[in-house]
Order: structure tokens, then sequence, then C-alpha cells
């Protein structure tokens, strides 16, 4: 009866079944075969199936030049470390609802917390929190916004960072690594991208900037995602961010044993899509891109001498 609700991987030995346990039971029964819910369990269980959830295997083909990049990154890194340079790994986490909504995970209560259903017209906001991680000092630095996810927004975090902490912790310092994914409001092919850290970063302050790209589909070896994004998930698991400075609260009091601090701050500037940079203005640029993997790798200089 199971060989039209029996599929499988041809490569591999593991199958699966299509149907519910109550529509095998009712199908058996409609052939002359009493077996409850339970018992198609326990024969599914003896002949080798069991409830499985889906399991990511691997994000698309490998780049060709996906480990010389991961080479490249490493050298680089140890080059600023070793000069007591500032290396800063930066992303943006997920956007999250603000208001009474559920949250993944459990905190430890007496009674379940009763929260409102995922419409997001009913929330107070959409949060977006664009962090980033200090490897050389172990601290965390977050701005959360609540308009979009632009080139600009992800420069002026730069810039407040720079500003609040970067210039302080490093004051001798007028350069710095960047790490980053490759898409998103700060993707390597984004033009708006290139030309604010250029009138931001460099003419704006001074920095001689480094910016180097993770491979497609390798987000997850980028610093901020497993030393800085992943605890403050923990932080705030299975708990509403009910308001703004909640979520603020949350990301503050996130620490680890390994000795993570970690700041937040509000950005409430609005901040517009669909940006356009001419051919002209991209030319303009103080930009030199590297001989490794040119189109990931590249330097952004000032233009002009900025007196700090």
């Amino acid at each position: 009866m199971l060989t039209d609700e029996i599929a499988g991987d041809p490569i591999t030995n593991q199958r699966w079944v299509r149907s519910s346990l109550r529509n095998l039971s009712s199908k058996l029964k409609a052939e002359g075969h009493q077996a409850c819910t339970h018992t198609v369990a326990r024969l599914l269980r003896k002949i080798g199936y069991s409830l499985q959830v889906n399991k990511k295997k691997q994000a698309g083909a490998q780049h060709p030049d996906r480990d010389k990049q991961f080479r490249y990154i490493a050298s680089l890194k140890a080059q600023f470390l070793d000069e007591c340079l500032p290396v800063i790994s930066i992303d943006t986490k997920k956007k999250e609802l603000i208001g009474n909504y559920r949250r993944e995970g459990r905190s430890w209560r007496k009674k379940a917390r009763e929260v409102e259903s995922y419409f997001a017209s009913h929330a107070q906001c959409v949060a977006v929190p664009f962090g980033i991680y200090d490897l050389g000092k172990n601290t965390g630095y977050v701005t959360v916004g609540i308009s979009h996810n632009t080139a600009e927004f992800a420069a002026n975090c730069l810039v407040s960072w720079w500003q609040r902490y970067g210039r302080s912790a490093y004051p001798m310092c007028d350069r710095l690594l960047i790490l980053a994914d490759g898409g998103g409001g700060n993707g390597y092919n984004l033009r708006s991208w290139k030309k604010d850290l250029q009138d931001k970063l460099c003419d704006g302050l001074g920095l001689t900037v480094t910016l180097s790209h993770y491979p497609p589909g390798c987000s997850k070896w980028n610093p901020v995602e497993y030393r800085l994004f992943s605890h403050i998930s923990m932080n705030w698991a299975g708990r509403p961010l009910t308001d703004l400075n909640t979520m603020l609260a949350f990301i503050r009091g996130t620490r680890t044993i390994g000795g993570l601090n970690v700041e937040a701050h509000l950005d409430q500037e609005i901040y517009r899509k669909g940006r356009k940079v001419t051919n002209r203005q991209l030319k303009a640029l103080a930009l030199s891109p590297h001989e490794t993997c040119p189109n990931w790798n590249y330097t952004l200089t000032p233009r002009q001498s900025i007196i700090l």
C-alpha cells in the first residue's frame, strides 16, 4: 500500500512518506486492515521511518574563488590586527516587529505570556538592527533603525560607531578593515554603498577604508553573525519586543563569559530607497580594487586632507 506514498533521494538511502498517519490509517481501513494512527506510527518506525524536519544541505554551487577569498580575508585580518588597526565585521540582522508579538525560543515564567497574532500592520514599527562587531576588542555596537536597510543607513551606522567609540578606542588610527556580506545595503556591487563610504567615512572622517566581502552563500562565516547576533537572539529568546526601548535594553544587556559587551543606539532617520549613482560619480571615487578578487576587495581613500 505504501508503494505510491514513498519518495526518496536517488543518491542516498533517505526515504519519506507523503501522507499523514491519519490518511494512512484510513487507507488501511478501506483495504480491510484495522490500524489506528499509533499503530501506523509504530509500524513506520519499525521499518526505519521517523519524524524529521527539513535540513539545509548546501546553498547552491560554490563560487570558484570561494577558498581564495577566505584565505585573503584571513591574511587581511592578521595584517590589520598585528598593526593594532580596527577590524570590524558588519551586517544587518533580520527585521523585527515591535509590539506584543510571539518570539521564537522559551523563557522562564510561571505562566505563558499571551501575545498578539502576526499582523504587521498592527505593529508599532519594524526595527532594522545594524550590527558592528570589533574583532580585536570583542565589543559589539548595534544601531536600531526604523526605516529601510539602505547603503546610507549602513554608512551612517559606521560614522556613528567611529564618532562614539572607534575614535577613542583607536586614537592614532587612520585605517580600518571592514568585513561584510556580499548583498544587502552593503553589497559589493552596490554603487551607493561605495559612494556613501567615500563621502561619509573617507572624505568626512579622513579614514582609509578597506572592504572585504564574503563570497555568496557564506554569511554564516561573517563574525558578526556568530559572535554578536547569535548572543543577542539568545538574550531575548521567547520575550516580546514590546517597544524600542525594550529592544535596546535586551541588546545592551547581552553579555558572554568571553567578555562580550554590546552598546545600542536608536536611529530615527527616514532613509529613501532607489538612490542612483551615475557613472561620473562612480569614477570620481578614490577606489582601488585589489589584485585578489577585485570585485570583493577594494580600498577607498580620502580625496582631500581632513582636519579631525
